[in-house]
């Protein structure tokens, strides 16, 4: 007998149907193909015991299973829960007249209970598009699946679930979840607050600036001064995320498996920050069986690298293609996957080894080259490609030790989503655009025109400092938030001087007194 059940399989963030076909005849064999990797060929063992401990029986025939479309590979042990079903249907002992009806995704353990599965928001959202009734996955992915609407969700423990359910015999209800609704109620309370924060105003205000219209932002200074503290606090000021932005954010994680037990749809912006010792892989994404990286669990979200520097050139390097398209594509042997990478890069670094240069009270202990040998580890394209870099120095103990508190985040968001909405009824009928830092050359000539006084200035430190072409878009770029920050249809000369100041690395004076 040949019974077809449906499962998925994800490549990249989103998801393809699969067709599970299992012939059982007369014989003594089984056997997997359709490019199953060894945790589906070992499922074998896992249904065999699922489907005795659930008080059943094993078929003693010749089992085939074919897993369709064959050229696409099959990985992780989440195809137990179909094709045990599919074997359950075969050999007679259960009717499924709507076994067709429904997507069924799960891992089985050799009890028989169902264990979690990794995408299952991204399986759920291609059932609904391929027009299935519903979707039976494990329970503690079912408030994940829920999220999408318009499909029956089931949350299933064990085997004997699925197939009561598959056969009438079940009191199992959909599970209930109203994603605008939820999305609408959420509230988003951070631990942390720009109130907490004494002195550092110019750096607030880059901060602010860097939020407003989605700028890279690297912080330059001295141990101690703020700069990890400082970059914490950076979601506090972000604008909420829309509900597309969250179905998507969602789907990466679900993909990458980070989502927790029993998560619904995620509404906070991501805020990832690795260590100096990650690998380009685990940066970019990829791997033997491809997940996302850093850089896309970051998406919609803010990517945070301290000690900049210390990261391995090889894995810097890698940021400069995802920081200028928005999106990674891995392509192996094997395979070949696009991966979002709509990121806020935060960095910070000490201005030298010893970390001292500049400092007002205490001396740098760098020999002669240090400091220029130091910053050289970044390279000049990667800088070329972080809108806004600030020095910043200690806060004095005056400011350290008073009682008043400094402006809240709250009051700084205010101002970055109203900055933001102008952005979007600008770029309203450009869809690839949503907020100034993603601006192509075209966009720029049209949306950044300047005075001749503002011109004048620009060109001079574009001749001062000797910059690069590309630092020049950045700067007009800057200089349009800014503008839009103060509410001003042109860009003004004291917008682009202030432009001007967040690019501290390429002023020619820097690591001069040390070179």
């Amino acid at each position: 007998m040949l019974v077809k059940t449906y499962g998925a399989a994800v490549h990249g963030i989103d998801a393809l149907v699969v067709t599970i076909e299992v012939s059982v005849e007369n014989g003594l064999q089984f056997c997997i193909v359709g490019l199953p990797d060894a945790a589906v060929k070992e499922s074998h063992q896992r249904v065999i015991s699922a489907i005795r401990q659930s008080g059943y029986d094993f078929p003693r025939k010749s089992v085939v299973v074919n897993m369709a479309p064959a050229d696409v590979k099959k990985e992780g042990a989440a195809y137990d829960l179909p094709i045990a079903i599919a074997l359950l249907v075969g050999s007679g002992q259960i009717q499924a007249p709507e076994l067709g009806r429904y997507m069924i995704m799960g891992e089985l353990s050799l009890d028989g209970s169902v264990l979690p599965i990794r995408g299952a928001l991204p399986m759920a959202i291609e059932a609904r598009k391929r027009g299935y009734k519903g979707i039976i996955v494990p329970q503690a992915n079912a408030t994940e699946a829920a999220v999408v609407n318009n499909l029956e969700v089931y949350g299933v423990n064990c085997l004997l679930d699925v197939a009561d359910l598959l056969r009438g015999a079940s009191q199992l209800s959909p599970v209930e979840f109203d994603t605008r609704a939820e999305f609408a109620r959420a509230q988003v309370m951070f631990d942390l607050d720009f109130s907490e924060v004494k002195g550092q105003e110019s750096v607030k205000r880059a901060f602010e600036v860097a939020c407003a219209g989605g700028h890279n932002i690297l912080l330059v200074g001295p141990p101690g001064s703020g700069k990890s503290m400082l970059s914490k606090r950076l979601p506090t000021i972000m604008p909420p995320l829309s509900l597309a932005e969250a179905l998507e954010t969602t789907k990466i994680h679900s993909v990458a498996g980070k989502l927790k037990s029993g998560s619904k749809l995620m509404t906070v912006r991501p805020f990832r920050a690795p260590h100096h010792t990650i690998s380009p892989v685990a940066l970019v994404g990829g791997g033997t069986n491809p997940v996302p990286g850093e850089i896309s669990l970051a998406h919609n979200g803010i990517l945070f690298m301290d000690e900049f520097p210390e990261f391995p050139r090889q894995v810097l390097e890698v940021l400069r293609q995802p920081l200028e398209d928005r999106h990674i594509s891995i392509s192996r042997a094997r395979y070949a996957v696009d991966y979002p990478a709509g990121i806020m890069l935060v960095a910070s670094m000490n201005p030298c080894p010893c970390g001292y240069y500049n400092h007002p009270t205490r001396e740098c202990t760098c020999p002669p080259g240090a400091v220029s040998k130091y910053l050289s580890r970044i390279s000049g394209p990667l800088l070329d490609r972080i809108d806004i870099q600030v020095e910043i120095l200690p806060v004095p103990f005056e400011k350290l030790s008073s009682m008043a508190d400094g402006e809240s985040s709250a009051s700084i968001r205010e101002r970055v989503v109203r900055a933001r909405e102008v952005q979007a009824r600008r770029y309203a009928d450009v869809p690839e655009i949503h907020c100034n830092a993603q601006m192509s050359s075209r966009h720029i000539a049209k949306w950044c025109a300047l005075g001749n006084e503002s011109m004048e200035i620009l060109r001079k430190a574009m001749t001062k400092y000797d910059m690069s072409a590309r630092a020049y878009d950045r700067i007009l770029k800057v200089a349009r938030t800014i503008a839009d920050l103060a509410g001003s249809h042109d860009i003004s000369p004291v917008h682009i001087r202030e432009a001007i100041s967040y690019r501290n690395l390429d002023k020619g004076s820097w690591g001069v007194a040390k070179a």
